[in-house]
């Protein structure tokens, strides 16, 4: 089934009001991920159309599969978890919608969703050229094309983490749980999604809540009171969304009309 994002935001998706049914749902009718499919396919077609050694396809394939984790890791903690974003206007409704309302609303399945401005490009201008240098075409087309596999599977698992209960998958509630400590205790760490080797390495995996101190700013991400009025973009925008939430549509009388 197609969907408008405006048909589909109209719909409740609380993921701690979900199960693994009503997820599935809400997953694979969001537009985004429609086209994430729509250019997997394409991909794949463009792929198995353009051809080349299938030993050199294979490792063009892989190079997401090993890559993602470590493109994930650098992005969140060094560039998301960043305070630079949040101080230009140019880039704070960016950090906003791709981070802050994240931390800010942890169950609201509209705000975890990637942007695809913000993950086609990477996927296009890193894993493409890469895959080109191994395979040629067939390798680039093969690359994006599991590098669109792996952003849509961070983005199901990530869901998953959000969900009101504790998945019967060992794997699934292993990497929950670290998740949820990331969210709920200390952001300064459990960076990962699915696999929390990365962190380990340097030195952000923390296991469980009496490992670490609980951290004041795991909702805000910093953006204090303070912080606001120093760099208020944010909090503009903030209000003025929060504005627009509350405006009846056009012809349809407001809560003092009514």
């Amino acid at each position: 089934m197609f969907m408008t994002m405006k048909s589909w935001k109209n719909q409740q998706h609380l993921l701690n009001r979900m199960g693994i049914k009503e997820l599935n749902t809400a997953y694979f009718t969001y537009p985004g991920v429609q086209i994430y499919l729509t250019l997997l396919l394409m991909s794949l077609g463009g792929a198995a159309f353009l051809g080349g050694h299938w030993v050199l396809l294979l490792a063009a394939c892989g190079v997401p599969l090993i890559g993602h984790p470590v493109v994930w890791y650098i992005t969140h903690r060094f560039i998301l978890h960043s305070k630079v974003l949040m101080r230009f206007k140019v880039t704070a409704k960016l950090w906003k919608r791709t981070h802050y309302d994240h931390h800010q609303r942890p169950n609201e399945l509209s705000v975890l969703f990637g942007g695809l401005h913000t993950t086609l490009p990477p996927i296009a201008l890193i894993y493409g050229p890469i895959g080109f240098l191994i395979a040629g075409p067939g390798g680039a087309a093969l690359a994006i094309a599991s590098g669109i596999f792996m952003t849509m599977f961070y983005e199901y698992v990530h869901c998953i983490q959000h969900l009101g209960f504790m998945p019967k998958s060992r794997f699934l509630a292993f990497v929950k749980r670290a998740h949820l400590l990331h969210h709920y205790h200390d952001e300064h760490g459990n960076y990962s999604i699915t696999s929390f080797w990365l962190d380990a390495l340097l030195g952000s995996y923390y296991k469980d809540a009496t490992a670490r101190a609980r951290s004041a700013t795991a909702r805000n991400l910093g953006y204090t009171d303070e912080v606001a009025t120093r760099f208020p973009w944010v909090r503009e925008a903030t209000l003025a969304a929060e504005r627009a939430e509350m405006t009846p549509p056009r012809g349809q009388a407001g809560p003092s009309q009514a």
